[in-house]
């Protein structure tokens, strides 16, 4: 009984240690306008704890230390709303998710955004699941599908008023996944790295086709460090044709 007093004590200061961490985090969102308040650090410390307990048994992310995951991750996650104003009323999907950045970082962040997260893989959904559970996210949902089956699906398709997406392609290809979902009026915002001139003018001819428009290319570099960070904001101005996107894996083998 001892051992598990003790452990728990020791739990309960690693978890102090861990929020006083935090003050990183928030000096970073201050610099921004934002304001972290003790609920949604309790849910990104639980998001970390979840992360790193399951990336035991399955690859999540190869970046583990609490800094950096806070640096790389949540606030690289986050950074999105320092250059566009969300509104937390938007319905958001998250296209190859992942572990589930950027999308639940961004809904810690704003509550009332209602978000869905788009993973090909099952076992990663699942995680996400017991994320949602775990931090008692609402309005969120987490799917199984491969992108470019879901966005065929009537109750999917031009329903969204913001796409995001970290997931590692082309901005060709990436706009043939993610276009699809986005209403007309709505965007696409693509976290992509920096020196992307050239992607960027070879996507030019699938993001017109698509029915979108470029709006903005901005490169930043997160505060005191020198990881580089690119996002490509897209106006979708237009219906996308019906016919795109194209089968499973053409996108990326055959890009417009």
């Amino acid at each position: 009984m001892a051992f598990i007093v003790g452990y728990r004590i020791d739990r309960r200061e690693e978890q102090k240690v861990m929020k006083d961490k935090f003050d990183l985090l928030e000096d970073r969102l201050l610099q921004w306008g934002f304001s972290l308040n003790e609920e949604q650090k309790d849910k990104f410390s639980d998001y970390y704890d979840l992360l790193i307990e399951w990336n035991q048994v399955m690859n999540l992310t190869a970046i583990t230390e609490f800094d950096e995951v806070v640096e790389k991750h949540f606030l690289d996650s986050i950074s999105l709303a320092a250059y566009i104003k969300l509104n937390e009323h938007w319905k958001i999907i998250d296209v190859g998710t992942g572990a589930g950045f950027p999308g639940i970082p961004l809904k810690i962040m704003f509550p009332g955004l209602r978000v869905l997260l788009a993973d090909s893989l099952n076992k990663r959904v699942r995680f996400l699941n017991a994320v949602i559970d775990k931090l008692k996210l609402n309005h969120i949902e987490a799917v199984h599908c491969r992108a470019e089956e879901l966005a065929h699906k009537h109750e999917y398709r031009e329903q969204y008023d913001l796409c995001v997406s970290r997931a590692v392609a082309n901005l060709s290809s990436l706009s043939e996944y993610c276009l699809p979902y986005v209403k007309e009026g709505g965007m696409f915002a693509a976290y992509k790295s920096a020196g992307i001139e050239k992607e960027i003018e070879e996507s030019k001819n699938a993001v017109k086709l698509l029915g979108g428009k470029l709006r903005k290319v901005m490169q930043f570099q997160l505060a005191d460090t020198e990881y580089l960070r690119s996002f490509v904001l897209i106006d979708k101005v237009k219906h996308t044709p019906n016919k795109y996107p194209r089968k499973a894996g053409t996108p990326v083998k055959d890009p417009l």
